[in-house]
């Protein structure tokens, strides 16, 4: 199954393509420019440099949520845009904390994913990785940094992965032998990543129509018609 993955929930831009057996293409970019104006041209070439085409793709992977408001809608319109270009094309969405977890796969322990929502209050969710398998051990959250902390049951090897990764060990573990932070080449989000959790779970796999962006919390618009009510 070929996969083609876009990723534009939080800093990063990111495209990659895989066949089950290689990753064959991949670009992340930490970009000024809106996610719009660069997450399309980067689909394009990662066909034309591997002379794929839409008709050679099987499944649009890309990171729902949660994450940029603005970022989720531009990735998943993306895939339901080209979607309704090539039917045959099943979509998948995956937990963008999930994804982060797979930049550590490698990593025996826990791992910890998390992201900034606002001052003190994080997106997170914790696994479990062993023998390059992933394993969720809590649902993904919005919460403070102290609830989400207080209730996570610390083990020997602990990896903090996501935006608010270097931040929170240097301010809460800065002491802690047994708690790292991912390599600066994967702390952020990868679309590659977006490719190994499909690959390992095809139950993530879905129709166009299916596809939805799991913000966890109230839009701004949302709460301002609350606001408004």
């Amino acid at each position: 199954m070929k996969i083609l993955a876009i990723d534009t929930s939080g800093k990063t831009a990111s495209v990659a393509i895989s066949d089950a057996e290689r990753l064959l293409w991949e670009k992340t970019v930490f970009t000024k420019l809106t996610h719009s104006q660069v997450i399309l041209p980067m689909v394009e070439s990662a066909l034309a440099e591997t002379g794929l085409d839409y008709t050679d793709i099987d499944c649009i992977a890309v990171a729902n949520g949660p994450g940029s408001y603005t970022g989720l809608r531009i990735g998943v319109g993306a895939v339901k845009g080209i979607c309704l270009g090539a039917p045959h094309i099943k979509a998948a969405g995956v937990s963008t904390l999930l994804a982060l977890a797979y930049n550590c796969v490698g990593h025996e322990g826990r791992i910890f994913s998390v992201m900034r929502a606002r001052p003190k209050i994080i997106y997170g969710a914790v696994f479990e990785s062993s023998g390059g398998k992933i394993r969720r051990i809590t649902d993904d959250k919005v919460c403070s940094e102290e609830e989400f902390f207080s209730q996570m049951e610390f083990c020997e090897n602990i990896m903090l992965v996501g935006d608010c990764a270097a931040e929170l060990k240097a301010g809460r573990f800065a002491t802690a032998e047994n708690v790292r932070t991912a390599p600066v080449n994967c702390i952020l989000q990868r679309a590659s990543s977006l490719c190994m959790a499909v690959e390992d779970d095809d139950s993530l796999i879905c129709t166009a129509d299916e596809l939805a962006v799991s913000y966890l919390q109230a839009t701004k618009a949302e709460k301002d018609k609350a606001h408004r009510g």
